[in-house]
Protein backbone atom coordinates (compact mmCIF):
# COMPACT_ATOMS: atom_id res chain seq x y z
CA UNK A 1 0.00 0.00 0.00
CA UNK A 2 0.97 3.99 -0.58
CA UNK A 3 0.94 5.68 2.68
CA UNK A 4 0.71 9.00 2.85
CA UNK A 5 2.24 11.45 6.03
CA UNK A 6 1.59 14.60 4.99
CA UNK A 7 2.50 17.83 7.17
CA UNK A 8 -0.09 19.21 9.63
CA UNK A 9 -1.36 22.93 8.52
CA UNK A 10 -3.22 23.85 11.41
CA UNK A 11 -2.00 26.69 13.96
CA UNK A 12 1.06 25.58 15.03
CA UNK A 13 0.67 21.91 15.04
CA UNK A 14 3.93 20.72 14.93
CA UNK A 15 2.93 17.07 15.90
CA UNK A 16 3.49 14.37 12.93
CA UNK A 17 1.98 11.73 12.76
CA UNK A 18 4.49 9.05 12.62
CA UNK A 19 7.78 8.54 13.79
CA UNK A 20 11.03 7.66 11.25
CA UNK A 21 10.80 4.11 12.77
CA UNK A 22 7.13 3.70 12.33
CA UNK A 23 8.30 4.37 8.21
CA UNK A 24 10.83 1.95 8.60
CA UNK A 25 8.41 -0.69 9.50
CA UNK A 26 5.83 -0.30 7.15
CA UNK A 27 8.56 -0.28 4.68
CA UNK A 28 10.01 -3.66 6.00
CA UNK A 29 5.82 -4.49 5.33
CA UNK A 30 6.69 -3.96 1.60
CA UNK A 31 4.98 -0.71 1.72
CA UNK A 32 5.48 2.77 0.25
CA UNK A 33 5.50 5.56 3.48
CA UNK A 34 5.41 8.98 1.28
CA UNK A 35 6.50 11.84 3.81
CA UNK A 36 5.36 15.61 2.54
CA UNK A 37 8.77 17.49 3.14
CA UNK A 38 9.09 19.23 6.40
CA UNK A 39 6.52 17.23 8.11
CA UNK A 40 8.91 16.19 11.18
CA UNK A 41 10.64 19.71 11.46
CA UNK A 42 8.12 20.83 14.11
CA UNK A 43 9.11 17.49 16.11
CA UNK A 44 12.86 18.02 16.05
CA UNK A 45 12.80 15.12 12.87
CA UNK A 46 14.97 15.82 9.78
CA UNK A 47 13.57 14.47 6.49
CA UNK A 48 16.94 13.04 6.26
CA UNK A 49 15.77 10.51 9.04
CA UNK A 50 12.56 9.60 7.35
CA UNK A 51 14.80 8.86 4.01
CA UNK A 52 17.11 7.03 5.86
CA UNK A 53 14.23 4.78 7.74
CA UNK A 54 12.93 3.99 3.70
CA UNK A 55 9.94 6.71 3.27
CA UNK A 56 10.21 8.77 0.16
CA UNK A 57 10.06 12.74 0.53
CA UNK A 58 7.22 14.46 -1.70
CA UNK A 59 8.06 18.22 -2.73
CA UNK A 60 3.88 19.00 -1.81
CA UNK A 61 0.73 17.76 -0.52
CA UNK A 62 -0.94 17.48 -3.76
CA UNK A 63 1.49 14.81 -5.01
CA UNK A 64 1.12 13.27 -1.97
CA UNK A 65 -2.36 12.84 -1.63
CA UNK A 66 -2.70 11.89 -5.43
CA UNK A 67 -0.48 9.35 -4.87
CA UNK A 68 -1.68 7.36 -1.41
CA UNK A 69 -4.15 5.28 -1.03
CA UNK A 70 -4.34 5.70 2.82
CA UNK A 71 -3.51 9.25 4.52
CA UNK A 72 -2.21 8.90 8.37
CA UNK A 73 -2.53 12.35 10.07
CA UNK A 74 -2.59 13.54 13.46
CA UNK A 75 -5.78 16.29 13.04
CA UNK A 76 -8.80 16.45 11.24
CA UNK A 77 -8.45 17.76 7.34
CA UNK A 78 -8.61 21.64 7.26
CA UNK A 79 -10.54 23.49 4.68
CA UNK A 80 -7.35 23.45 2.09
CA UNK A 81 -7.34 19.73 2.54
CA UNK A 82 -10.85 18.93 1.51
CA UNK A 83 -10.42 19.36 -1.91
CA UNK A 84 -7.14 16.82 -2.11
CA UNK A 85 -9.16 14.24 -0.34
CA UNK A 86 -11.31 11.41 -3.06
CA UNK A 87 -13.06 8.99 -3.21
CA UNK A 88 -11.95 5.40 -1.82
CA UNK A 89 -9.38 7.20 0.41
CA UNK A 90 -8.69 5.80 3.78
CA UNK A 91 -8.06 8.84 6.06
CA UNK A 92 -6.82 7.76 9.64
CA UNK A 93 -6.71 10.66 11.92
CA UNK A 94 -8.26 12.49 14.71
CA UNK A 95 -12.02 13.68 12.87
CA UNK A 96 -14.04 14.96 16.05
CA UNK A 97 -17.04 14.76 13.22
CA UNK A 98 -19.50 15.67 15.62
CA UNK A 99 -18.12 19.09 16.10
CA UNK A 100 -17.66 19.94 11.99
CA UNK A 101 -20.69 19.62 10.05
CA UNK A 102 -18.22 21.26 7.30
CA UNK A 103 -15.97 18.41 7.61
CA UNK A 104 -18.65 15.68 7.57
CA UNK A 105 -20.30 16.86 4.83
CA UNK A 106 -17.33 17.18 2.70
CA UNK A 107 -16.37 13.14 3.77
CA UNK A 108 -19.53 12.08 2.83
CA UNK A 109 -19.60 13.97 -0.19
CA UNK A 110 -16.37 12.95 -1.43
CA UNK A 111 -16.66 9.57 -0.43
CA UNK A 112 -13.74 8.70 1.54
CA UNK A 113 -13.20 5.72 4.32
CA UNK A 114 -12.82 7.91 7.53
CA UNK A 115 -11.26 6.49 10.62
CA UNK A 116 -11.43 8.17 13.83
CA UNK A 117 -8.32 7.18 15.95
CA UNK A 118 -10.79 8.96 19.05
CA UNK A 119 -13.03 6.22 18.89
CA UNK A 120 -11.65 3.28 18.59
CA UNK A 121 -12.20 1.65 21.56
CA UNK A 122 -11.48 -1.52 23.06
CA UNK A 123 -13.76 -4.72 23.95
CA UNK A 124 -13.30 -3.03 27.77
CA UNK A 125 -14.36 0.64 26.69
CA UNK A 126 -11.10 2.14 26.62
CA UNK A 127 -9.70 4.13 23.86
CA UNK A 128 -6.29 3.43 23.10
CA UNK A 129 -5.49 6.22 20.60
CA UNK A 130 -7.33 8.88 22.76
CA UNK A 131 -5.23 7.68 25.94
CA UNK A 132 -1.66 9.03 25.00
CA UNK A 133 -2.91 12.53 24.02
CA UNK A 134 -5.08 12.44 26.86
CA UNK A 135 -2.04 12.00 29.07
CA UNK A 136 0.15 14.59 27.39
CA UNK A 137 -2.97 17.23 27.39
CA UNK A 138 -3.81 16.20 31.27
CA UNK A 139 -0.34 17.12 32.51
CA UNK A 140 -0.50 20.51 30.20
CA UNK A 141 -3.75 21.39 31.44
CA UNK A 142 -2.01 22.39 34.58
CA UNK A 143 1.18 24.10 33.20
CA UNK A 144 -1.33 26.07 30.43
CA UNK A 145 -3.64 26.49 33.39
CA UNK A 146 -0.68 28.42 35.58
CA UNK A 147 -0.43 31.00 32.99
CA UNK A 148 -3.92 31.65 32.65
CA UNK A 149 -3.74 32.78 35.99
CA UNK A 150 -1.18 35.03 35.87
CA UNK A 151 -2.37 38.92 35.73
CA UNK A 152 -0.36 39.86 32.36
CA UNK A 153 -3.18 37.18 30.89
CA UNK A 154 -6.19 38.55 32.51
CA UNK A 155 -5.94 36.13 35.43
CA UNK A 156 -6.33 37.17 39.49
CA UNK A 157 -2.98 36.54 40.09
CA UNK A 158 -2.77 33.63 42.09
CA UNK A 159 0.45 31.23 42.16
CA UNK A 160 -0.71 27.57 42.10
CA UNK A 161 1.63 26.49 44.94
CA UNK A 162 1.16 28.85 47.13
CA UNK A 163 3.95 30.12 49.34
CA UNK A 164 4.67 29.47 53.34
CA UNK A 165 1.51 31.52 55.04
CA UNK A 166 -0.67 31.79 51.78
CA UNK A 167 -2.89 29.22 50.55
CA UNK A 168 -2.45 27.32 47.33
CA UNK A 169 -4.78 27.85 44.19
CA UNK A 170 -8.07 25.86 44.41
CA UNK A 171 -8.27 23.22 41.60
CA UNK A 172 -11.25 21.53 40.44
CA UNK A 173 -11.23 18.63 37.83
CA UNK A 174 -14.05 17.83 36.40
CA UNK A 175 -14.24 14.45 34.96
CA UNK A 176 -11.19 11.41 36.35
CA UNK A 177 -10.49 9.65 33.10
CA UNK A 178 -7.17 10.00 31.77
CA UNK A 179 -6.36 13.49 31.41
CA UNK A 180 -7.64 14.23 34.81
CA UNK A 181 -5.50 11.91 36.60
CA UNK A 182 -2.89 12.72 34.64
CA UNK A 183 -4.06 16.74 35.49
CA UNK A 184 -4.32 15.75 39.32
CA UNK A 185 -0.63 14.39 39.25
CA UNK A 186 0.64 17.91 38.22
CA UNK A 187 -1.63 19.61 39.94
CA UNK A 188 -0.70 17.71 43.32
CA UNK A 189 2.53 17.69 42.92
CA UNK A 190 2.78 21.75 42.65
CA UNK A 191 1.18 21.78 45.91
CA UNK A 192 -2.05 22.78 44.99
CA UNK A 193 -5.44 22.14 46.92
CA UNK A 194 -7.21 19.82 44.18
CA UNK A 195 -10.51 18.82 43.98
CA UNK A 196 -11.71 15.96 41.33
CA UNK A 197 -15.60 15.49 40.33
CA UNK A 198 -16.89 12.47 38.14
CA UNK A 199 -19.79 9.85 38.09
CA UNK A 200 -18.54 7.08 38.23
CA UNK A 201 -17.43 6.34 41.80
CA UNK A 202 -14.87 3.15 40.92
CA UNK A 203 -12.56 6.33 39.24
CA UNK A 204 -12.98 8.10 42.34
CA UNK A 205 -11.97 5.75 44.74
CA UNK A 206 -8.82 4.72 42.31
CA UNK A 207 -8.25 8.68 42.51
CA UNK A 208 -8.45 8.72 46.60
CA UNK A 209 -6.18 5.44 46.52
CA UNK A 210 -3.94 6.88 44.73
CA UNK A 211 -3.39 10.38 46.00
CA UNK A 212 -5.04 9.76 49.85
CA UNK A 213 -5.78 13.10 51.31
CA UNK A 214 -3.40 15.27 48.68
CA UNK A 215 -6.77 15.01 46.73
CA UNK A 216 -10.23 15.59 47.44
CA UNK A 217 -12.80 13.59 45.29
CA UNK A 218 -16.68 14.11 44.87
CA UNK A 219 -19.56 13.38 43.29
CA UNK A 220 -20.63 15.28 40.42
CA UNK A 221 -23.77 15.96 41.26
CA UNK A 222 -25.47 19.66 40.63
CA UNK A 223 -24.59 20.95 44.26
CA UNK A 224 -21.57 19.66 44.39
CA UNK A 225 -19.97 21.05 40.85
CA UNK A 226 -21.38 24.48 41.58
CA UNK A 227 -20.22 24.85 44.89
CA UNK A 228 -16.92 23.90 43.60
CA UNK A 229 -16.56 26.21 40.89
CA UNK A 230 -18.13 29.25 42.97
CA UNK A 231 -14.59 28.70 45.07
CA UNK A 232 -12.03 27.51 42.45
CA UNK A 233 -9.23 29.55 41.06
CA UNK A 234 -8.63 27.07 37.93
CA UNK A 235 -11.09 24.81 36.80
CA UNK A 236 -10.04 22.04 34.35
CA UNK A 237 -12.95 20.48 32.21
CA UNK A 238 -12.13 16.98 30.31
CA UNK A 239 -15.98 15.63 30.23
CA UNK A 240 -16.61 14.34 26.86
CA UNK A 241 -18.52 11.70 25.36
CA UNK A 242 -16.33 9.69 23.22
CA UNK A 243 -17.55 10.85 19.05
CA UNK A 244 -20.17 12.54 20.40
CA UNK A 245 -20.63 16.20 20.58
CA UNK A 246 -19.46 17.14 24.15
CA UNK A 247 -22.51 17.96 26.83
CA UNK A 248 -21.89 21.91 27.76
CA UNK A 249 -21.89 20.85 31.35
CA UNK A 250 -20.31 24.25 32.45
CA UNK A 251 -23.33 27.30 32.14
CA UNK A 252 -22.65 30.29 31.59
CA UNK A 253 -24.39 31.13 35.03
CA UNK A 254 -21.86 28.84 36.75
CA UNK A 255 -19.07 30.46 35.46
CA UNK A 256 -21.08 33.92 36.87
CA UNK A 257 -20.52 32.36 40.28
CA UNK A 258 -16.66 32.29 39.76
CA UNK A 259 -14.40 35.19 41.07
CA UNK A 260 -13.31 37.64 37.72
CA UNK A 261 -9.56 36.38 37.15
CA UNK A 262 -10.44 32.96 37.54
CA UNK A 263 -9.56 30.66 34.95
CA UNK A 264 -10.75 27.44 32.87
CA UNK A 265 -8.84 25.07 30.62
CA UNK A 266 -11.67 22.96 28.28
CA UNK A 267 -9.72 20.14 27.26
CA UNK A 268 -13.29 18.81 25.22
CA UNK A 269 -12.83 21.59 22.68
CA UNK A 270 -12.17 19.31 20.21
CA UNK A 271 -15.65 17.97 20.54
CA UNK A 272 -17.18 21.39 21.05
CA UNK A 273 -16.29 21.97 24.59
CA UNK A 274 -17.73 21.16 27.77
CA UNK A 275 -18.45 24.48 28.94
CA UNK A 276 -21.32 26.91 27.22
CA UNK A 277 -19.43 29.77 26.89
CA UNK A 278 -15.94 28.24 25.13
CA UNK A 279 -14.89 28.58 21.52
CA UNK A 280 -11.57 27.35 20.16
CA UNK A 281 -8.83 29.27 20.09
CA UNK A 282 -5.03 28.83 18.64
CA UNK A 283 -1.23 28.57 20.26
CA UNK A 284 -0.91 31.81 18.05
CA UNK A 285 -3.89 33.30 20.64
CA UNK A 286 -5.01 30.69 22.91
CA UNK A 287 -7.15 32.21 25.24
CA UNK A 288 -10.82 34.57 25.65
CA UNK A 289 -12.30 36.07 28.67
CA UNK A 290 -15.98 35.43 28.69
CA UNK A 291 -17.93 36.35 31.98
CA UNK A 292 -14.90 37.71 33.59
CA UNK A 293 -13.07 34.15 33.56
CA UNK A 294 -9.84 33.40 31.20
CA UNK A 295 -10.77 30.27 28.88
CA UNK A 296 -7.82 27.94 27.45
CA UNK A 297 -9.53 26.32 24.53
CA UNK A 298 -6.90 25.06 22.04
CA UNK A 299 -8.22 22.51 19.87
CA UNK A 300 -4.88 21.32 19.53
CA UNK A 301 -3.49 21.08 22.61
CA UNK A 302 -0.43 18.22 22.60
CA UNK A 303 0.77 19.97 19.87
CA UNK A 304 2.56 22.21 22.36
CA UNK A 305 4.59 19.42 23.15
CA UNK A 306 5.09 17.69 19.41
CA UNK A 307 7.99 15.85 20.12
CA UNK A 308 6.72 14.00 23.14
CA UNK A 309 3.18 13.93 21.76
CA UNK A 310 4.67 12.42 18.05
CA UNK A 311 6.19 9.74 20.15
CA UNK A 312 3.10 8.84 22.22
CA UNK A 313 1.28 8.91 18.83
CA UNK A 314 2.87 6.54 16.69
CA UNK A 315 3.70 4.11 19.83
CA UNK A 316 -0.09 3.68 19.72
CA UNK A 317 -1.14 4.30 16.53
CA UNK A 318 1.15 1.80 14.40
CA UNK A 319 -0.11 -1.29 15.19
CA UNK A 320 -3.63 -0.11 13.32
CA UNK A 321 -1.72 1.72 10.42
CA UNK A 322 0.24 -1.91 10.01
CA UNK A 323 -2.98 -4.08 9.96
CA UNK A 324 -4.73 -1.78 7.83
CA UNK A 325 -1.95 -1.30 5.09
CA UNK A 326 -1.34 -5.21 5.57
CA UNK A 327 -5.15 -6.55 5.10
CA UNK A 328 -6.57 -3.22 3.62
CA UNK A 329 -9.88 -1.59 5.45
CA UNK A 330 -12.74 -3.65 4.96
CA UNK A 331 -10.76 -7.51 6.19
CA UNK A 332 -9.05 -5.15 9.08
CA UNK A 333 -11.95 -3.55 10.04
CA UNK A 334 -14.10 -7.28 9.98
CA UNK A 335 -11.29 -9.02 11.92
CA UNK A 336 -10.44 -6.10 14.76
CA UNK A 337 -13.89 -4.91 16.81
CA UNK A 338 -11.92 -1.70 18.21
CA UNK A 339 -10.71 -0.47 14.83
CA UNK A 340 -14.44 -0.78 13.30
CA UNK A 341 -15.49 1.36 15.96
CA UNK A 342 -13.34 3.77 14.58
CA UNK A 343 -15.11 3.66 11.31
CA UNK A 344 -17.14 6.94 10.48
CA UNK A 345 -17.95 7.80 7.23
CA UNK A 346 -18.07 5.16 4.49
CA UNK A 347 -18.70 5.65 0.74
CA UNK A 348 -20.70 8.32 1.06
CA UNK A 349 -22.70 7.06 4.34
CA UNK A 350 -22.25 7.74 7.84
CA UNK A 351 -21.49 4.91 10.08
CA UNK A 352 -21.04 6.04 13.67
CA UNK A 353 -24.17 7.18 15.42
CA UNK A 354 -22.79 9.75 17.71
CA UNK A 355 -22.14 11.90 14.60
CA UNK A 356 -25.52 11.09 12.83
CA UNK A 357 -27.22 12.44 15.92
CA UNK A 358 -25.32 15.85 16.13
CA UNK A 359 -26.68 16.48 12.89
CA UNK A 360 -30.02 14.64 12.49
CA UNK A 361 -29.10 12.01 9.75
CA UNK A 362 -29.37 8.81 8.96
CA UNK A 363 -26.45 5.84 9.39
CA UNK A 364 -25.78 2.40 8.94
CA UNK A 365 -24.43 -0.13 11.19
CA UNK A 366 -21.26 -1.17 9.43
CA UNK A 367 -20.63 -4.22 11.51
CA UNK A 368 -23.92 -5.32 11.64
CA UNK A 369 -23.67 -5.21 7.31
Amino acid sequence: MQIGIPREIKTREGRVAMTPAGAALLAGHGHTVYVEKGAGLGSGIPDSAFRKAGAVIADGPDALWDACEMIVKVKEPVDEEFDRMREGQVIFTYLHLAASQDLTDEQLRRRVIGIANETIQLSGGSLPLLAPMSSVAGRLFIQMGCACLDAKNGGKGVLLSGVPGVRPARVVILDAGISGLNAVHLAVGMGARVTVLDINQKRLDYISDIFRSMAVTLTANPENVEECMAEADLVIGSVLIPGARAPHLLTRGLLRKMEPGSALVDIAIDQGGCAETSRPTTHDSPTHLEEGIVHYCVANMPGAVPRTSTSALTNASLPYVVQLADKGWIRSLRENAALAKGLNVMQGKLTDKRVAEAFGRDYIDYIAT
